[in-house]
């Protein structure tokens, strides 16, 4: 039986005749495989596979921190540990790391591995987000997939598309810092007035730690809620010093460590506590004083930073866009490479200087 078919290439005519192809133009050819198909780059297939399951793992993700534990297991479990007064005290105090535990805790390798190399659930604390570090890392891949599948779906270069899936997936890291900064600067305003609050309750004729609770009850987080783990945690039989260690480990405050070192030394040697903590806010007060006159000062030389360094990557993706050719010589030349290498160094330094110039510590 004879077939027709046009070959792929200057519309070329074959002839199947059995097994063999023969062509006017070019003669028999020989036996021909035609059911063998051209395998497709790898990229190509990779990028969709990769994508599909980094979506997969961001709804998977998204799912897990949705379902969080009930309230009432949460307070069944405080008044468990809280109304053990028979218990010894030494099993209090290895108890006490159970209020920092999400309450859907299980074995997991994976989430043990990453908690022996990363402290991850540290940094989900001090940045107040209910997180577990197997739940971070599918988020993780799920904004690594989402990132790959569209520049994948704009039909651009593959090396595009595995950068954009790398940066991607630094967003949620860099969400988490975010909060946890804020968080800081936040508590770090209102160190001053929780620190007055205590003063005041300590002429009052109450103890410190009843000066704590009143901090937590007064005040808004996230000031309210660091204090309260500290009255919570000498409920539980663990003492004032440790407790107030525990919270300087929580928010690296050079201010609060000054608290809390004035504390342990006024248990230790006596004086004035609440003089004490009367100085202590007065200086954080003027501390933020001059902060913000240097930021009004130095806020020029940032929003200089901010142009020069944003300039190159605009321009650059302006003009692969209106000509993607005219950019090709830095990725394909290797002169090309070495200045494109360079100019990337050079923009990392320049930040590092602008950043060093504007950046004073107060």
């Amino acid at each position: 039986m004879i077939e027709r078919a046009v070959g792929p290439a200057n519309n070329v005519t074959f002839f199947y005749l059995g097994e063999r192809c023969v062509c006017p133009r070019l003669g028999s050819v020989g036996p021909l495989a035609r059911k063998r198909e051209i395998p497709l780059p790898m990229m190509s297939i990779l990028i969709p596979i990769a994508a599909f399951f980094g979506v997969a793992a961001l709804v998977g993700g998204l799912a897990l921190w949705l379902r969080g534990g009930t309230e009432e297991a949460m307070e069944s479990r405080l008044a468990q540990l809280t109304l053990s007064k028979n218990a010894p005290r030494g099993d209090l105090l290895a108890k006490q790391s159970v209020l920092l535990q999400p309450l859907d805790i299980s074995a997991n390798s994976l989430s043990d591995a990453i908690a022996r190399y990363l402290n991850l659930q540290l940094l989900f604390d001090q940045a107040a987000i209910n997180l577990t570090p197997l739940k971070f890392m599918l988020i993780t891949a799920g904004c690594a997939g989402a990132g790959m599948l569209t520049i994948t779906t704009l039909r651009l270069h593959a090396g595009i598309a595995l950068l954009v899936g790398l940066l991607s997936a630094t967003f949620p890291l860099l969400y988490v810092l975010f909060m946890r900064s804020r968080r800081f600067a936040a508590f770090g305003k209102q160190l001053p007035d929780a620190l007055e609050l205590i003063g005041r309750a300590l002429r009052s004729g109450h103890s410190i730690g009843a000066g704590c609770n009143l901090v937590a009850e007064e005040m808004s987080e996230p000031i309210a809620g660091e204090f309260k783990k500290v009255f919570e945690e000498q409920n539980l039989g663990i003492t004032l010093e440790e407790a107030l260690n525990n919270m300087t480990s929580r928010v690296p405050n050079l201010d609060l460590k000054f608290f809390a070192t004035a504390v342990i030394l006024q248990r230790q040697t006596g004086g004035d506590l609440a003089e004490i903590l009367d100085k202590i806010g007065d200086l954080i007060r003027e501390r933020f004083q001059i902060w913000g006159q240097v930021q009004a000062l130095t806020g020029e030389g940032r929003l200089s930073g901010i142009v020069l360094l944003a300039l190159p990557p605009a321009l650059f993706v302006a003009v692969y866009r209106l000509n993607p050719d005219y950019l090709n010589v830095l990725f394909t030349d290797p002169l090309g490479k070495q200045m494109l290498a360079g100019g990337i160094f050079m923009q990392l330094l320049g930040a590092l200087v602008i950043r060093k110039i504007v950046n004073i510590q107060v």
